[in-house]
């Protein structure tokens, strides 16, 4: 007894950490094709649901649908879409890894042959007032964002999942670099200054906080508390994602600009931040050196506020226009379609230059190159997801409207269930085919079980 209480809980620590460190990232092209290929497997699998099933048929609150004929329903399409969706995502991080490019071709290929084809039987103009909102496409980008991010935290873990595609230790950027940063533009979109609701009193702005903190502390405890892997030069030795998302809050409640002039002063800020990362605290950042302060013992997550509080201005300003043009009824969505694509390409150009002539992309820093990549691949995904309104009205799946429903709750329950496999297996010494088993079953648990909380109408806000 005395020896099993003697044993680590996690053996295989330092091992897990430097099977994650020291990594260089993959490169903008591939990060391109897979940021392709995602929303393009949502696209055909919105297609192909054609107007069969539509949720708007079962009305939860009907008295005749409830009950059995409901859960056949939900569960159903729920099973459905997870094996169109998430299952073609998880083939393609892992198994088909080295098949990107000709994936993401195939992909673009396919759906261009569709949308043709419908538009020679004269589809597309008999439904053109009958299309989709550009809200739905950003409601499906945000579940596009959460369900790769909740699929690559454990994946990662295991061989199977490229090394390229795991976060770079300075400069560099795999497609899990872009996970922070991507949940930081996804909020700040479809946030209530981007709505421009009126600002939250301060006692309703703790409030919406606290989750964030409480959530923050408990990783840390929790990690100590089971000797967890943590790789200290992704954030610091105690920092962590969810301090992140609480200090951009706790900043944005204090210094409150009009939605109107975010743009602005995200720019100015993140150029101000990358002249300060010119002259010297680039080279701080990625050194060892770390005194006893809680500063620069965390300087890494402490630091990168100013960047990800910069993209998350940024994203203010965005999503401000983008609701604004679909308030205005002059506004065709069109002429919204045009807009996201011409942005997609516009942070890209912006991406390559800076991380050409000023600095490479850093994540670890969130410098100026990143933070344009990360606006860059994101509306990339969301111009993608437009191409729907092509060929269907659809609304979004069911599997979208789960996970957009307990957004950042999901996510807590996919680091909580990536925890309990990391200490109950071995995932080092997994075989390609084990690992790929536990990676199924886990998708599924995390969609089944957001899925059960949507349908039970439970609902966890932290945002």
């Amino acid at each position: 007894m005395e020896g099993f209480l003697d044993k680590p809980l996690n053996p295989n620590k330092l091992l897990k950490e430097q099977f994650v460190s020291n990594l260089a990232g993959s490169s903008l092209l591939e990060i391109a094709a897979l940021s392709t290929i995602v929303p393009a497997v949502v696209v055909l699998r919105k297609w192909s649901s054609g107007d069969n099933i539509r949720r708007d048929l079962v009305k939860k609150n009907d008295d005749a649908l409830c009950g059995h004929k409901y859960w056949v329903y939900y569960f159903s399409a729920l099973a459905i879409d997870y094996i169109t969706v998430v299952l073609p995502t998880l083939l393609i991080f892992t198994a088909l890894a080295e098949w990107t490019y000709i994936c993401a071709i195939f992909l673009v290929i396919v759906i261009s042959i569709y949308i043709m084809f419908k538009r020679s039987q004269s589809h597309l103009q008999s439904r053109q007032h009958n299309l989709p909102s550009l809200r739905t496409d950003i409601s499906s980008y945000r579940v596009s964002v959460v369900l790769v991010t909740c699929l690559s935290i454990l994946a990662v873990d295991f061989k199977i999942f490229p090394r390229r595609y795991a976060k770079a230790e300075t400069y560099g950027c795999g497609i899990m670099d872009l996970g922070v940063g991507s949940f930081v533009v996804a909020n700040a979109l479809v946030s209530r200054q981007a709505r421009n609701i009126t600002s939250m009193k301060w006692k309703s702005a703790l409030k919406s906080i606290s989750p964030l903190v409480f959530l923050g502390f408990a990783r840390l405890i929790s990690t100590s508390g089971v000797d967890y892997q943590v790789h200290v030069g992704e954030y610091g030795v105690h920092w962590n994602f969810f301090f992140t998302l609480a200090a951009i809050s706790i900043l944005t409640s204090i210094i409150r600009i009009h939605p109107k002039y975010c743009g602005i002063v995200g720019m100015l800020v993140l150029a101000g931040y990358q002249v300060w990362l010119n002259v010297g605290l680039n080279e701080y950042l990625i050194s060892n050196e770390r005194n006893a302060d809680i500063i620069s013992q965390n300087k890494e997550g402490v630091y990168s506020i100013f960047g990800y509080w910069g993209m998350y201005l940024i994203g203010v300003s965005l999503g401000y226009y983008m609701f604004l043009d679909i308030s205005l009824k002059g506004k065709s969505r069109s002429t919204q379609v045009v807009k996201v694509w011409v942005l997609a390409a516009s942070f890209w150009i912006l991406a390559i230059i800076l991380d050409s002539y000023v600095e490479r992309v850093s994540r670890r820093m969130c410098n100026f190159a990143y933070v344009m990549l990360v606006f860059g691949q994101n509306f990339q995904v969301i111009s993608i997801l437009t191409l729907v309104g092509f060929v269907s009205n659809d609304k979004n799946l069911v599997l979208e409207d789960a996970f957009n429903q307990n957004m950042l709750g999901s996510f807590l329950l996919a680091n909580i269930l990536t925890g309990l496999v990391n200490l109950s297996v071995d995932t080092l010494s997994a075989s390609s085919l084990g690992a790929f088993m536990i990676l199924s079953v886990y998708t599924f648990m995390l969609c089944l079980i957001v899925g059960l909380a949507q349908f039970c109408g439970v609902r966890m806000k932290f945002w």
